[in-house]
């Protein structure tokens, strides 16, 4: 009797990401500069919601043109997730770190100005309460202890991966990333409730507020 094959079942959305999460922090632990999920959590949160919101301002800009209504960026060019991050080739090493983390740096397009933290941090709106407000509240908290650029472009590379244009995908993140906030807390004692809410929730307030203006 012929032996049955086993059927390999493809990989569902939710395998797929947590095979990606799980990825980057391996490489994470692999830094010096990280000494557990209380350091890496917080990375790999700031890499996420910057790739989050570059997909967010691509799907708002393609909507504003469909409409013929006048779209404002949050975050200008050369600091926009696609303009650093999103090319696998892209500035990495020592190049990389130095543009997020300095206050003066070359920047990927090659011109000298503020670093990509500074320029977030510096991001203010003129009547308040929009995006760039929110960005520069949650930047100014952070930093990148990262010691390795080249490490940090692989983990960009990584989270590169996530596609923020799927409801699905958003959805099974946001689990995924309870259940690392649980994992940070039950590590840490009641420090973990230090990380939230959410940056991700901090940005899709102002977003939702102004899609029901509209």
């Amino acid at each position: 009797m012929a032996r049955k094959t086993k059927t390999t079942q493809p990989l569902t959305t939710t395998q797929q990401l947590g095979s990606l999460i799980k990825s980057a922090r391996d490489i994470m632990r692999k830094d010096k500069g990280l000494s557990g999920d209380l350091d890496r959590l917080p990375m790999l949160t700031w890499i996420m919601f910057l790739k989050f919101l570059d997909d967010l301002e691509q799907i708002h800009e393609h909507e504003a043109v469909m409409a013929g209504r006048k779209f404002r960026r949050a975050i200008e060019p050369p600091y926009r997730w696609r303009d650093w991050a999103a090319k696998e080739d892209g500035i990495t090493g020592d190049e990389l770190t130095a543009f997020i983390n300095n206050e003066e740096a070359t920047r990927p397009d090659g011109t000298k100005g503020p670093g990509l933290f500074a320029y977030l941090r510096s991001l203010q709106s003129s009547n308040g309460g929009d995006r760039r407000d929110v960005i520069a509240t949650v930047f100014k908290g952070v930093t990148n202890r990262m010691i390795s650029g080249h490490l940090l472009r692989d983990i960009i590379n990584k989270i590169n991966g996530i596609n923020f244009n799927s409801s699905e995908e958003i959805h099974t993140l946001s689990h995924l990333y309870e259940s690392m906030l649980k994992e940070m807390r039950d590590s840490a004692g009641d420090s973990g409730e230090f990380y939230t809410p959410r940056p991700f929730n901090l940005i899709m307030v102002p977003t939702e507020e102004a899609d029901d203006a509209r």
